[in-house]
């Protein structure tokens, strides 16, 4: 009995319910990520994060910064350079097509990020299906690896929600901040970034880590009293983080203006040192790849340095990515102007209002009338509006055929990074109203805020009701027939598809993207390498009237079109795991399926 009530003095007085505290959060958030993986989790389904896994693979086996997902236009802009630099060769060899070919497309830090942790862990590309958990039944079910990267940016989703936390904090008060991370944590956006693979988790880290950097550097340029070297140092870190933000997702690197703007608005007397040190290290951070994409590729940013194009009049969907030869003659001006005038509009009628994530962005939205009794607040939303608005310019000129593919959950998404910051601002002004309002109880207080936290994490809560499905991504992702595609094919050879970044990441081949036209198709099977492999799926099919819907349709009947180059198709009766389902088909120099 003494032993008990020794327990529970101190539980209740000695301070020993901070670690029961401290318990039961983690098991609350271990219980969280479980239960929505259960429920929530499928494998990969965004072109980007496959793309940037197989790159990220490449890299961890040693091949280099080699991609196995090849564009027409990677190729076109490849041969360009070699001419000019009046390199020797067929057009295989300028196009870099026979041998590894240069990746031109992604920044390096994610795939780099993601290669360290293929080394440290031990990843099965093998696809096994006879394992629980694994596979089901026999049957394809979850890709270890693809789980294993979603596993990886919840984390870093767990680490950006410790960080809104201390600022949020910092800046307002405790219970700010645990309304804050909470609603952060139960915000179902940043759950379904997280679990598609995609770089977004990486860089709201790299973000949040900025935002603290500034808050820091102006924090110590009121305090007349605080050594100028360590603002110096912090104004440093703020050009390193948007360096490396900038080498995640290249339209990042646009923060340099608030970045620049802030130091030079909020920093008084030191600002003639903070702006060139904040400069120097974002411009050392970004030359060295720079100037590698110039040696390979004569471009800055590769192929991603023609994203304003892309998506456009001049160049509509994904044409521009799948032409061999692009005419960049026509009206350029007019067709970018038309872009962003089109894409600004539809980003602040329907994004800027869920600025947080939410609903509550409205809250956020309101709240910019309203003084904050806390300077270091007031100016980090200036700084918040500021990258309101770089961001949309950005996001209207740089969005592609990918914002299509996935509205929401894709990497040209750049609001979504503002809104962790952004819900701070916007609970901060919930509270101040609350405040303002009389409650006869003080239970009601407790409920208005409870109801907050509920209203905010909703689309979240939806997730753990009926119906479930499984893990499997929607067509027409099929992991499994492309695993086997990438079973049948040499290493000297080359397929071609309209889906190749999952050949390239559950097939472990090289794989061309199909040019929109046939002829495109045949140049680089005649001139450049054969095509031993063309995979067609709901994508090709689907788009009636296009002359790759018109082979697939022809080739469901077992047979192929007679002018076309590829003859051999292999039986939809057949027993082999690639037995294909729908509307989707292959077809090959000679039988691979025996």
């Amino acid at each position: 009995m003494p032993l008990i009530q020794e327990a529970i003095h101190k539980l209740e007085v000695a301070g020993g319910m901070r670690p029961l505290r401290i318990a039961l959060s983690v098991l609350a958030v271990l219980a969280m990520i479980t239960l929505y993986n259960f429920r929530a989790y499928h494998n990969m389904s965004n072109q980007e994060a496959m793309d940037a896994a197989q790159l990220a693979r490449n890299i961890s086996q040693g091949k280099g910064y080699t991609t196995d997902f090849i564009r027409p236009f990677s190729m076109f802009l490849l041969k360009k350079n070699n001419e000019a630099q009046a390199v020797a060769g067929r057009l295989s060899e300028l196009a870099m097509v026979k041998g590894p070919h240069p990746d031109i497309t992604n920044p390096p830090t994610y795939p780099v990020v993601l290669a360290v942790l293929m080394k440290l862990l031990p990843l099965d590309f093998s696809m096994p299906l006879n394992r629980s958990f694994w596979g089901n039944g026999g049957n394809f079910w979850r890709f270890q690896p693809d789980f294993i990267i979603a596993i990886f940016n919840e984390l870093l989703f767990l680490g950006s929600v410790v960080l809104l936390f201390f600022l949020a904090r910092r800046l307002f008060d405790p219970l700010t901040a645990w309304i804050s991370a909470g609603i952060f944590f139960g915000t179902e956006t940043f759950w379904r970034f997280s679990i598609s693979g995609l770089s977004t988790m990486l860089l709201v880290f790299i973000f949040l880590g900025l935002v603290w950097t500034l808050l820091l550097i102006e924090e110590q340029c009121r305090n007349a009293d605080s050594r100028k070297v360590w603002a110096v140092l912090l104004a440093l870190a703020s050009g390193l983080l948007v360096g490396l933000g900038c080498l995640t997702r290249y339209s990042f690197g646009w923060l340099i203006i608030p970045v620049l703007a802030f130091l030079l608005f909020f920093s008084g007397s030191r600002k003639a040192a903070l702006l060139p040190s904040a400069f120097v290290a974002f411009a050392l951070v970004v030359t060295p790849w720079i100037v590698r994409n110039f040696s390979v590729s004569d471009t800055p940013l590769g192929t991603s340095g023609y994203a304003i194009y892309q998506d456009s009049g001049l160049f509509p969907e994904d044409m521009l990515e799948r032409s061999l030869e692009p005419n960049f003659t026509r009206g350029r001006i007019n067709a970018v102007t038309q872009k962003f005038l089109l894409n600004s509009r539809q980003i602040i009628q329907e994004q800027v209002p869920r600025l947080s994530g939410n609903w509550l962005g409205a809250f956020f939205i309101v709240g910019l009338m309203v003084g904050f009794a806390n300077l270091g607040a007031s100016r980090l939303r200036y700084f918040l509006l500021f990258c309101l608005l770089v961001f949309i310019v950005a996001q209207s000129l740089g969005r592609t055929y990918l914002s299509n593919d996935s509205p929401e959950i894709n990497s040209e998404n750049l609001l979504v990074l503002l809104a962790p910051l952004a819900l701070v601002f916007s609970v901060s002004f919930f509270l101040l109203l609350l405040n303002q309002i009389y409650l006869p109880l003080r239970e009601l207080r407790y409920l208005a805020i409870a109801l907050f936290i509920l209203a905010g994490c909703l689309p979240t809560l939806y997730t753990f009701l009926p119906p479930q499905r499984g893990p499997l991504a929607p067509a027409p992702y099929r992991p499994q027939t492309a695993h086997v595609i990438g079973t049948w094919m040499k290493d000297t050879e080359l397929a071609a598809s309209d889906l190749p970044w999952s050949v390239a990441w559950y097939g472990q081949h090289r794989c061309l993207w199909l040019p929109r036209d046939v002829p495109q198709f045949e140049e680089i099977n005649l001139y450049y390498r054969p095509i031993n492999l063309v995979y067609l799926t709901e994508r090709s099919t689907e788009h009636l009237g296009s002359a790759w819907s018109l082979i697939a349709l022809e080739s469901l009947n077992n047979r192929a079109p007679l002018d076309f180059a590829l003859q051999r198709i292999p039986p939809r009766q057949t027993e082999n795991p690639a037995a294909l389902i729908g509307l989707q088909v292959i077809l090959t120099d000679i039988d691979r399926w025996h």
